[in-house]
């Protein structure tokens, strides 16, 4: 069954789509955590960060250079911005297609905070 992002990237859910291209595509957050929230998503559907493979080494890559140039695109590169990858559910994944947060627009704070 095809994941919540595989139907946005096929277009059958709507989403603000920011960034498309063969390999991947990003797309506003719907519960942004920052000003900017974009999620970047292979079109491939890989569930985990554990299910990556050495074939899917140039497009993990390519989703960093993604994220580099909506930085850009969206005035936050210079001030900087958080990149953050869940993998299964103790690492806070919710959505089991591989995707990467950029988060930015303001002072992120620390990234684990402490209890």
């Amino acid at each position: 069954m095809p994941s919540l992002f595989s139907k946005i990237i096929s277009g059958e859910i709507p989403a603000d789509i920011v960034y498309r291209d063969d390999q991947c595509t990003a797309f506003r957050d719907i519960q942004p955590q920052a000003p900017v929230h974009v999620l970047i998503v292979p079109n491939k559907e890989i569930p985990t960060v554990n299910d990556v493979t050495a074939e899917d080494e140039q497009l993990v890559g390519h989703l960093f250079t993604v994220a580099a140039r909506i930085a850009s695109r969206e005035g936050i590169a210079a001030d900087g911005y958080r990149l953050l990858v869940n993998c299964n559910r103790h690492g806070g994944q919710e959505v089991f297609h591989l995707h990467m947060h950029l988060m930015g627009g303001r002072f992120m704070g620390p990234m684990v905070v402490r209890k």
